[in-house]
């Protein structure tokens, strides 16, 4: 009896504990809305989490109550980290290796599946507000990729009041029809979210919503209010100005934190804060515009990462980035590596999406993100992590601690560089001279990453 009332016992426990494990595994999936905010040009010692004199407090309470990535790579300009969030491969790979510009046809491929696409199979809303540059035209806007609602500006940096390209040519859009309005970018970009959270969208549904502001690329146009709270602590004009704009999208945020409060969609909504690419250093004005604009000798801030936008340095491609979800994440720093690349199918696996296209090879990075052991001495890290990014004329490999970064030149070989990014960050010191066994291995592994990309890009070799 004993023996029966035993296995009766042991097969009720059983049963409890798969029934536990499935609600757990329920709960731990279910499908939230997904916010996903991006500033353009914004580096990494220009919010205030990572010790910036500009004032984001709506990003640091983001950050604060969040996990913040610590070692988030992007592409160094932003057609290509755009690119490459919407399809979750290297941007290299379609042949987007720089900004699309004044009257390129170059635009991302529609044979690809992109991120709302892929959304839409799991019964999501998607819409983008603000920054598209991804296809000059509306023929080649959101829309054509998967975006229900689109509202905002095709090309890479706008006028702020006329919304109107660096050479003139219309931007401003909605669905797919150019319109003209008036008012700040930053301000329509956030007015016109607030429109659709609360009326235009589809109630019954989970959304995914791209905010994908201007700001703080130039030209910078703010007004007084922006700029008064820096007036005695930043005494140069251009980064002040540049200050200015950082506070304006800030306090837009915040206004959408609200807006979500007020909808009661702040506790099933994660949020997530990046920057497309690391900042500029200045901006010559003068073949812009007419030259109405005044240049900007001081931009943003990389400290203490090495270089600017379009290198491929640290201070290019790693950036600030926060994922918030009230509720289900715990704040801390986390260490682990992870690409644009796998915000894709990270997103497509909250969303309850089992497959991922072929095309897709970024990783689900959630349980990097999501399951902290503070007692722990180490996170979790995706295995065999492997980071490629390719720009302008470089290109770099990162295989945790080490970083290896090629130049390529016309008529003469290609330098290399060796960084360990864990004791120098600020890459000082290139180390490949003492470590060419290991700076073999990675070049081997950077070329075949290389051929990987697409063949117009691939044309001219490399010496």
């Amino acid at each position: 009896m004993n023996k029966g009332f035993n296995l009766k016992v042991a097969s009720t426990i059983a049963l409890l504990f798969c029934f536990w494990v499935s609600f757990s595994q329920k709960k731990a999936i279910e499908k939230p809305n997904i916010i996903l905010i991006i500033a353009d040009d914004a580096g990494w010692n220009d919010v205030g989490f990572n010790g910036s004199e500009i004032q984001t407090p709506n990003i640091d309470k983001l950050a604060k109550n969040g996990v913040i990535l610590n070692r988030f790579y992007v592409s160094p300009t932003c057609s290509p980290s755009r690119a490459s969030l919407l399809t979750g491969r290297p941007s290299s790979r379609m042949g987007i290796v720089a900004p699309i510009s004044d009257k390129s046809t170059l635009k991302l491929p529609d044979s690809i599946p992109t991120l709302p696409q892929l959304l839409h199979q799991n019964n999501y809303e998607t819409a983008l507000f603000g920054k598209w540059h991804l296809g000059l035209q509306p023929s080649s806007g959101p829309k054509a990729y998967g975006f229900d609602y689109s509202y905002g500006f095709l090309h890479g940096q706008i006028d702020q009041y006329t919304h109107k390209y660096k050479n003139g040519d219309k931007s401003w859009y909605r669905n797919g029809e150019f319109i003209q309005e008036e008012g700040h970018t930053t301000d329509l970009i956030t007015k016109e979210a607030l429109q659709w959270l609360s009326k235009k969208r589809d109630v019954k549904k989970k959304f995914f919503l791209q905010l994908a502001y201007s700001a703080p690329h130039f030209p910078l146009q703010e007004e007084q209010k922006w700029k008064d709270p820096y007036m005695n602590s930043i005494k140069n004009s251009s980064r002040r100005d540049y200050a200015a704009a950082m506070s304006h999208l800030d306090s837009s945020i915040g206004i959408i934190l609200e807006k979500l409060k007020q909808e009661n969609l702040d506790k099933n909504t994660l949020i997530v804060f990046m920057s497309d690419n690391g900042a500029m250093e200045d901006w010559d004005s003068k073949n812009e515009y007419n030259g109405v604009h005044p240049s900007n000798d001081r931009l943003g801030d990389n400290t203490p990462l090495r270089d600017w936008k379009t290198s491929n340095y640290e201070g290019a491609i790693r950036v600030p980035c926060v994922f918030y979800w009230k509720g289900q994440l715990v704040h801390y720093k986390n260490e682990g590596y992870i690409s644009i690349i796998d915000i894709l199918p990270t997103f497509l696996f909250l969303a309850g999406d089992k497959k991922l296209p072929k095309t897709v090879e970024g990783k689900n990075a959630w349980s990097i993100i999501s399951e902290h052991d503070p007692d722990s001495y180490k996170d979790l890290e995706i295995p065999n992590q492997e980071i490629y990014v390719r720009g302008h004329l470089q290109e770099s490999l990162i295989q945790k601690p080490w970083k290896i970064i090629r130049t390529r030149h016309l008529a003469i070989p290609a330098d290399y560089e060796l960084y360990n990014i864990e004791k120098d960050p600020s890459e000082k010191n290139n180390v490949i001279l003492q470590n060419q066994v290991l700076a073999e291995k990675m070049k081997i592994a950077l070329e075949n990453q290389f051929k990987k990309d697409a063949k117009e890009v691939n044309l001219n070799g490399i010496k």
